[in-house]
């Protein structure tokens, strides 16, 4: 039975969750399955990906071909890169501890990176959120600017008005001496 790593679609429309099941090839893509060795959600900023590591490594080991998007899953949590490093072991060339030792340099450091990514989105979101703010503080002294202006010309437009007036009557008089 020629067996697959693959993901299992549930959630509603438009915001899906993925179980990452082992299933025999031939069963269709939300039907039965062998194991669920974890879940994919990728909804989340970054996604959120749980997966029961020693589940899916034995799976791996015992021939499980997993799909692209699970190869990539599988490769971002090191389910990959540990099936490789027990390869060089049993090859001889290194020992386990050596291999422990990589693999532990290889979790620290996609760690750092993964909070890395997490501080900078979150940074990039405060800073979003203080723009924004401020924005909306130019926008609101904008509008009480253009009310006040609005309101207190009331109050000056008939002086101009009687301004404008005076200035035409003026042109009116000249005209009148003129011709």
């Amino acid at each position: 039975m020629a067996t697959k790593i693959r993901l299992q679609r549930h959630g509603k429309k438009g915001k899906p969750f993925y179980y990452v099941v082992v299933a025999d090839s031939r069963a269709p893509r939300d039907g039965k399955f062998i194991e669920r060795i974890g879940s994919y959600n990728p909804n989340t900023n970054p996604a959120t990906i749980v997966l029961d590591f020693e589940k899916s490594l034995d799976w791996v080991n015992k021939g499980a071909q997993p799909t692209d998007t699970a190869r990539a899953i599988l490769s971002s949590q090191g389910v990959l890169y540990k099936k490789h490093l027990q390869g060089g072991v049993k090859k001889g060339a290194f020992d386990e501890t050596k291999a422990e030792e990589l693999f532990t340099t290889w979790t620290e450091g996609k760690a750092s990176r993964v909070e890395g990514e997490k501080s900078t989105l979150a940074s990039s979101k405060a800073e979003a959120k203080k723009a924004a703010l401020a924005a909306e503080a130019k926008k609101k002294e904008d509008k009480a600017a253009a009310i006040a202006a609005k309101n207190a010309p009331v109050a000056e437009e008939a002086p101009a008005e009687e301004e404008v007036e005076a200035a035409e009557g003026t042109e009116e008089n000249t005209e009148e001496t003129e011709g």
